[in-house]
């Protein structure tokens, strides 16, 4: 649904894969919505853009943008009737793949498998309506009703579905899908652009961040990391009183207003706001930090794999993951040794790991090591990437 120059790890995920493809030689085309933030002159005030881009299309269309639940529904809904309209550009023998949320792009998959012959592919990134529900977005019991016998339709008329964990696929054993339609594939990292970095470098400067032992969150601020990051703001009253200890808060969401008020409420001067950096400073934006942090509310625990879990590993820095300990995410930091991972609502616990990475920079070593080993062997984007486009070649 959002494409580069969009931020976020999604559009930057997709813009990859599309590239990996068309440069194997396969004819891709993008269905995505124009940019939210539109600073760039030739997105503005357009309902249909279309554009190439690494030897790839990309087609935009309009959606509506707001930060409220109901907003986004209703942005989810105009951008699956758009992929549907598209349908008219798909022939026998085509692939479509559709990442998910939002769940109602299984309609068309459907359609395109039906009236097309398309084979489809449905990447699963987020377990919807579960989150939904979790979340206390969906509360009424015959929408939820509805909306898992949604669910469960889709994935009966879906050829294919790759999730990102196992956590996922037992998810959808337990709804009756078929192990054989299931198939695991992480989200993958690029290692060569995400490394290990000096902390002392221009973007550490521009944001004053070099002089300070920055615990840093770079993302968006998801429903699904919210209360996670309220917790946070709870530490950084607990460590107040350390100056060298800063928490920075990179990116945007519906939640940002939120927290920047709870900040300003309880008056802390150790947390920063700091807005989404350019593309290319990534790198160095992530080096700017002593730990990352990964952020996922308990109850979304085995919803949600946030994928900065991976972009984080491969930078060499600790992660310190707030999640359930019966978490995919917990798994995955425990099974690598990149970091510690505590529960969420355990603020106590989570101002002494913080205060213990700070003073052990031989722990910090140890942790960013492994972490980026582990990326090295199990998220490298060319591996990865080359997985999905076998398996897109066997589903057709």
């Amino acid at each position: 649904m959002y494409f580069l120059p969009e931020f976020g790890s999604a559009p930057i995920l997709m813009n990859e894969l599309a590239s990996y493809l068309a440069e194997k030689g396969h004819d891709v085309s993008v269905i995505t919505t124009l940019p939210r933030q539109q600073n760039e002159i030739r997105y503005k005030k357009r309902f249909y853009l279309e554009e190439r881009k690494n030897d790839f299309i990309v087609k935009r269309f309009w959606t509506n943008t707001g930060p409220s639940p109901m907003a986004r529904l209703l942005a989810w809904s105009i951008y699956t009737l758009w992929t549907i309209f598209n349908i008219i550009k798909i022939h026998k023998g085509d692939i479509v793949f559709l990442r998910l949320p939002p769940l109602q792009l299984g309609v068309t998959g459907i359609l395109a498998s039906k009236l097309k012959g398309a084979k489809v592919l449905l990447n699963i990134q987020d377990i919807h309506p579960d989150l939904s529900i979790e979340s206390g977005i969906l509360r009424n019991p015959v929408a939820i009703k509805w909306a898992k016998a949604f669910e469960k339709w889709i994935y009966k008329n879906s050829d294919c579905i790759p999730v990102i964990s196992d956590g996922f696929k037992e998810n959808l054993k337990d709804k009756g899908v078929p192990e054989v339609k299931i198939n695991v594939i992480p989200n993958w990292v690029d290692v060569n652009f995400l490394k290990p970095l000096p902390k002392d470098n221009n973007v550490a400067k521009r944001l004053a961040l070099e002089k300070k032992f920055v615990v840093m969150h770079a993302g968006t601020i998801t429903l699904s990391s919210f209360m996670c990051l309220e917790n946070i703001i709870d530490v950084a009253r607990l460590l107040k009183d350390d100056n060298d200890i800063l928490f920075a808060v990179v990116g945007e969401g519906m939640k940002k207003k939120n927290l920047m008020e709870k900040v300003q409420n309880l008056q802390l001067s150790n947390v920063q706001f700091i807005p989404f950096q350019p593309q290319d400073d990534l790198p160095y934006l992530l080096a700017s930090s002593d730990v990352l942090i990964v952020p996922l509310d308990i109850d979304k625990s085995q919803l949600s794999v946030p994928s900065k879990l991976s972009n984080f590993m491969a930078t060499g820095r600790p992660i310190l993951g707030l999640a359930h300990e019966d978490s995919e995410t917990a798994k995955v930091i425990n099974e690598s040794k990149c970091g510690v991972c505590i529960r969420p609502d355990n603020v106590d616990e989570i101002a002494k790991a913080i205060v213990n990475l700070k003073n052990s920079k031989d722990l910090r070593e140890t942790f960013g090591n492994s972490g980026r080993q582990y990326a090295e062997a199990h998220f490298a984007k060319e591996e990865v990437l080359d997985i999905y486009e076998r398996l897109m070649i066997s589903s057709g």
